[in-house]
């Protein structure tokens, strides 16, 4: 690996002795929108945008900022495992007789997103990521 000229770290490397879960003060606001952003999302389009943010985050940092890149991740995987269990909450109450089990996963799924992505947006304001718990790891 070629070292970069002039002293400039090159994007998308890992400076020594900085550990890859840690951020540096510029990746901490690009983090906390990678995490909002779906909060923002969710109320401005009723939760049907909400993988667009962190999408586009981690379009923008994946090759600059390994914590930008991991939170936007998550972020992304988490949204589009709760967006699976939204349509299966919403396929059940359309069959009348999965009514009482869709209300409880959009229930679980909106309250999910809405507390998980608060965490996640106060973590990464610290510095420190979030390992969501529902995920389906499509971007890493």
């Amino acid at each position: 690996m070629s070292q970069p000229q002039y002293g400039h770290q090159q994007y998308g490397h890992q400076q020594y002795g900085q550990q890859p879960g840690t951020a540096g003060p510029d990746d901490r606001t690009p983090a906390a929108l990678a995490h909002a952003s779906s909060l923002i999302a969710m109320v401005l389009s009723a939760g049907w945008l909400s993988l667009v943010g962190p999408l586009v985050m981690w379009l923008l940092y994946k090759d600059r900022s390994p914590f930008v890149r991991q939170a936007a991740a998550g972020s992304f995987n988490f949204n589009l495992g709760l967006w699976v269990m939204n349509i299966v909450g919403w396929i059940l109450i359309i069959t009348i007789i999965g009514i009482p089990l869709g209300i409880v996963l959009l229930v679980i799924s909106y309250l999910g997103q809405i507390i998980g992505h608060i965490i996640g947006t106060v973590r990464a304001t610290q510095g420190r990521t979030m390992n969501y718990p529902f995920q389906i790891r499509v971007l890493r």
